[in-house]
């Protein structure tokens, strides 16, 4: 049986903290997509970059097993991939050594807070015994078992999402007829109307793999 851990890390204390160039009260989010060529790699979407920060070429690209790659995405916006093998940092070849995959993550210049997924609990184990050997402090901040109703960390929202779904059920978003948009969710938030669109998105879609998907295997 599955298990769902958030695990939080030092931006610092490793690579890929110390190559995505946030900065101090900036934060940023990915969450894994699927697969582009190579289906052994994993690929993730960011959320909200900060505006001309990343750019194709950059020194982040290609670069000891990363790649950052600009597709194009509906409504002529432009979707921000990032990708990278297990050998590209210690922290993510402990994790592909026991099983875990990321699910999602999100950062700032102080931590980055990930959800991973391992097969089994003893896979989760034998990591947890592996990372306390690492030269970084991985900090085990929530286990849960996504087969278990009313348990876990919002059946895997982020905060965000967790907070803008909730804002949308209040607002009456989902009323028939709506009594409000994404963009008064947006102007609330305090972010974008696309970002909104894409935290329900995301949100809805956690919820139901999360809490109706799992259940069913």
């Amino acid at each position: 049986m599955g298990v769902i851990v958030e695990l939080q890390i030092p931006t610092h204390q490793f690579e890929f903290g110390r190559r995505f160039p946030t900065q101090s009260g900036d934060a940023a989010e990915f969450e894994r997509v699927s697969a582009r060529g190579d289906a052994s790699v994993p690929v993730f979407s960011f959320s909200e970059p900060a505006d001309g920060r990343l750019e194709e070429g950059d020194p982040f690209a290609d670069a000891d097993g990363y790649r950052l790659e600009f597709v194009d995405a509906p409504d002529d916006h432009e979707l921000c991939l990032v990708s990278w093998r297990p050998e590209a940092d210690p922290f993510f070849r402990l994790l592909d050594d026991h099983g875990g995959s990321i699910r999602r993550g999100t950062g700032d210049s102080e931590a980055w807070t990930f959800e991973a997924e391992f097969p089994s609990h003893d896979d989760f184990s034998t990591f947890r015994s592996a990372a306390e050997d690492l030269d970084t402090s991985v900090e085990i901040r929530r286990v849960y078992n996504p087969t278990s109703t009313g348990t876990g960390a919002w059946y895997g929202l982020t905060p965000r999402q967790r907070r803008t779904l909730e804002l949308a059920v209040e607002r009456g978003y989902y009323d028939i007829p709506r009594r409000c948009t994404t963009i008064e969710l947006a102007d609330e938030l305090g972010i974008s109307d696309q970002a909104v669109t894409e935290r329900l998105r995301r949100g809805i879609v956690t919820f139901v793999t999360n809490a109706l998907l799992f259940a069913e295997e």
